[in-house]
């Protein structure tokens, strides 16, 4: 019990420190967690030692990872993503099998050492890959859903994997090759028990326990449903986070989905922390030291050969540039079922205790780069095909269009839609390749380019056209295209969105005649909603927020004039303003009483 307690405040005390260091350097979390691990394992500061039990205990983090993604996904969704699933993850684990096996043949390996090498390298870490995912909100992108189509195909094929292992085998254990096929048989049963148990069980278990109001054995029973099919499908041989991520989807419509999530997410940050760590602590630097540059060549030629592959279906996928390079990065690296298939061929006798442990530290190397590249990504690489796109500009049609719309985003649509109701011709420019070709499936003319070039203006009937709508996201793309028209298009009347206060006087510093703040209206009207459902009259709400709106816009006047002055003077003017608001309408709220009193209401 005393080790188990100073082991658990030694990896807290690890975390605490090196994640928000490297937080704050921009690492990212999973290079910190990685970095402690190095340093409180077996060739750091030797703090902890069994690095094998936490890795094995710590994989737990993984499954409750898989089991919250899959809560995020109902079978509709997940049907719909077969193709990607099967094609780009099935062509991602084929192609990198055939490259690396190739490169274990040439490295001498005799060829079932070399596939089954293969198989193993061919598998990417689910957690390293996803935590940066989910951090930046990007699974809903098309390069996350691809990273996630793969990993999801790489659990999968564990399964086949596993059973195929006992194949190459010669000698005296080929006649224990039996033992694959009644493995998958075991497989299929397991995988059989948790789609009926989730379908037709758990619902009204969970349904028993939320009656007796006792928040801690709902969290009770939600553990013990992961924990209960990770121990199922490792009795049966098979990916404990792919029986987890199954109970999840098949969860995903529950009505208990949210409280699932929200009592599983903790758990599930610390062990993926705690996963990491051992990771980190089970790199081998002695073995790194005696062959480092084998060793180094592995995990080079490791990365090469995935990201070759992963390019290749980067392309296939059309994904832009801008998210194939971390697409690439954050699935070129081993993974952590590589540990187990190699430790199954070690124990068919299909490779010796070196090779597993050379292999074994490549992948642990492999992962540990992962985030240094993610790092790379993001300072050196995406920022290039952020300013600049791969992708050719169009040339805009001068169609005699009255309007020039700027920006297709969510503020820009309503626009757009609003005029073509109204029979209004339009011309659209956009610089968002993505979101252009899905809307021309919907029959909108939508033309790919950055509107501040004077000639794609010009092309898209500027010195024709009578309104530019400037709707675009960056503040200061707008800013810079309000001056490109004023300069050369006098004439074009501009209506401009303000994304802030101060983006709204910058624009009213260039005397745009008309500036809509995002959001203003909508929180006005929601503001006027609240009032009413407090029990105030309908016509006494409507009043009071449009006595706001014209307030807010004579402060909005008044703070132009003093914008460049000190703060303290703008918080002066705001103060009074508002208690001026204040007055205005007990004043008004007077009134109407005296109103009501004379029988005028």
């Amino acid at each position: 019990m005393d080790g188990l307690l100073l082991n658990a405040v030694i990896y807290l005390a690890a975390a605490v420190i090196a994640v928000p260091i490297a937080k704050r350097l921009g690492l990212g979390s999973v290079l910190g967690y990685l970095i402690a691990g190095v340093v409180i394992g077996p060739w750091g500061l030797k703090l902890i030692t069994d690095v094998e039990a936490i890795l094995h205990f710590s994989e737990f983090g993984v499954v409750l990872l898989l089991f919250v993604i899959g809560l995020e996904l109902n079978p509709r969704r997940l049907w719909q993503m077969r193709w990607p699933i099967l094609g780009l993850g099935g062509g991602q684990v084929a192609g990198s099998t055939l490259a690396l096996t190739a490169l274990g043949i040439l490295l001498g390996w005799p060829w079932p050492v070399a596939l089954a090498a293969g198989l193993g390298l061919s598998l990417s870490s689910t957690a390293i890959a996803l935590q940066p995912l989910t951090e930046r909100n990007l699974l809903t992108t098309p390069g996350g859903r691809s990273a996630f189509s793969i990993l999801l195909f790489q659990d999968i094929a564990v399964i086949p994997m596993l059973a195929l292992l006992p194949l190459l085998t010669f000698g005296p254990l080929a006649a224990e090759q039996g033992e694959g096929w009644v493995g998958a048989a075991k497989a299929v049963a397991a995988i059989g028990i948790i789609i009926f148990g989730g379908r037709f069980l758990t619902r009204p278990l969970f349904r028993m326990v939320a009656d007796t109001n006792l928040r801690e054995i709902f969290t009770a029973v939600a553990l013990l449903l992961v924990m209960g099919i990770a121990l199922l499908m490792q009795l049966a041989g098979l990916s404990m986070a792919l029986g987890a991520f199954l109970a999840g989807v098949l969860l995903a419509e529950s009505e208990y989905r949210h409280e699932l999530e929200t009592d599983i997410e903790p758990f599930k940050g610390l062990l993926l922390g705690l996963f990491f760590t051992a990771v980190g602590m089970s790199v081998d630097f002695g073995l790194l030291l005696s062959q480092p540059v084998r060793v180094l060549a592995m995990v080079l030629g490791l990365i090469v050969a995935k990201a070759i592959v992963l390019l290749a279906i980067a392309r296939f996928a059309r994904l832009q540039w801008s998210q194939t390079w971390l697409f690439v990065f954050l699935l070129a690296q081993g993974g952590e079922f590589a540990f187990v298939l190699f430790g199954s061929a070690a124990s068919f006798g299909i490779m010796d205790a070196e090779t597993v442990a050379l292999l074994t530290v490549v992948v642990a190397l492999s992962m540990a780069t992962a985030p240094l590249l993610v790092v790379l990504n993001d300072r050196l690489i995406e920022p290039r095909f952020v300013q600049v796109s791969d992708r050719p500009h169009d040339i805009p049609e001068d169609e005699g269009n009255p309007v020039i719309v700027a920006g297709f985003g969510r503020f820009g649509q309503i626009v757009v839609r609003l005029l073509y109701a109204n029979r209004i011709g339009v011309t659209i420019l956009d610089h968002d390749s993505e979101i252009i070709d899905t809307l021309r499936r919907f029959d909108f003319k939508v033309f790919y380019g950055d509107a501040t070039r004077l000639d794609l203006l010009e092309a898209a009937g500027a010195a024709k056209a009578k309104v530019l709508v400037v709707a675009v996201d960056s503040q200061e793309a707008s800013l810079q295209l309000v001056d490109l028209a004023q300069k050369h298009f006098p004439h074009l009347k501009v209506i401009a969105r303000a994304r802030d206060l101060p983006h709204a006087m910058e624009l009213m510093n260039r005397k745009v005649p008309v500036i809509e703040r995002e959001t203003f209206r909508s929180a006005l009207h929601l503001g006027e909603e609240t009032l009413k459902a407090l029990g105030q009259p309908a016509y006494a709400a409507r009043q009071k927020a449009l006595m706001f709106r014209q307030h807010n816009q004579a402060l909005l006047e008044q703070l132009h004039a003093h914008w460049d002055e000190d703060m303290d003077k703008r918080v002066t003017l705001q103060r009074q303003a508002r208690a001026r608001l204040q007055q205005n309408l007990e004043a008004d709220e007077k009134a109407q009483e005296a109103a009501r009193g004379l029988g005028w209401d």
